[in-house]
């Protein structure tokens, strides 16, 4: 993998990332003893489920002959698609400050933050991966319209997540439930205001956010 990261040129991000990550963690770990509770610890299993997608268009993208089999494609993204909602997920974990806390509210917050920060750069360079490989096959037009779709499906994911507490494994644990839930959303939108409220705005924030990364990426300024 480290021989692969250097020939495909990914191994700084891969490196920034791990930094960044361990960050987050040392953070969670010194509010867990200085407070003597473990009440954000969660958020690290958080951050791993925004890493998953990260992971699988890195290996997607660094071996070719994995992308000459359709099925280990599509496996992949599938289980890509599954696990993109939660690396924006964590913004919502901002719902937990509290001035009652056992620390002060403005290391929470940043505590929250890097965490929200780090799990959107996973999210982001997934995304930024998978046009690379849609590149091949389709237009840059197309490829746009594609990544704001699915900007738009991860905000309708955070709210399936957030407010009615289904998670990326209830595909298997509850397939018929979870798609009940998703159904009635899609058949009767004027009974789920809130559901397509969340699902638009925040799409517009993630796309915000997500065409504001590509244009400083590519557009480096001196």
């Amino acid at each position: 993998m480290y021989a692969q990261l250097i020939k495909n040129n990914r191994l700084q991000i891969a490196l920034f990332m791990g930094v960044l990550s361990i960050i987050c963690f040392g953070l969670s770990l010194f509010r867990m003893e200085y407070s003597g509770t473990k009440h954000f610890l969660f958020l690290n299993w958080n951050l791993f489920l925004a890493f998953v997608p990260w992971l699988f268009t890195v290996i997607l993208t660094m071996s070719p002959n994995l992308q000459k089999s359709r099925w280990a494609v599509f496996g992949m993204l599938g289980v890509w698609l599954l696990f993109f909602p939660n690396a924006s997920y964590i913004l919502t974990d901002l719902f937990h400050l509290s001035h009652n806390s056992s620390m002060p509210i403005w290391f929470d917050l940043v505590l929250i933050l890097s965490f929200a920060w780090t799990g959107l750069l996973y999210g982001f360079l997934s995304l930024w991966n998978l046009e690379e490989l849609m590149e091949q096959f389709l237009s840059s037009k197309v490829i746009t319209a594609l990544s704001v779709f699915l900007l738009f499906v991860s905000g309708f994911g955070i709210y399936i997540g957030r407010y009615l507490r289904w998670n990326s494994w209830d595909i298997l644990h509850h397939p018929t439930k979870l798609m009940g839930d998703i159904g009635d959303r899609l058949i009767n939108p004027f009974d789920h205001t809130r559901t397509w409220g969340v699902t638009v705005f925040m799409g517009l924030f993630l796309t915000m956010l997500y065409f504001t990364f590509k244009f400083l990426r590519r557009n480096r300024f001196n």
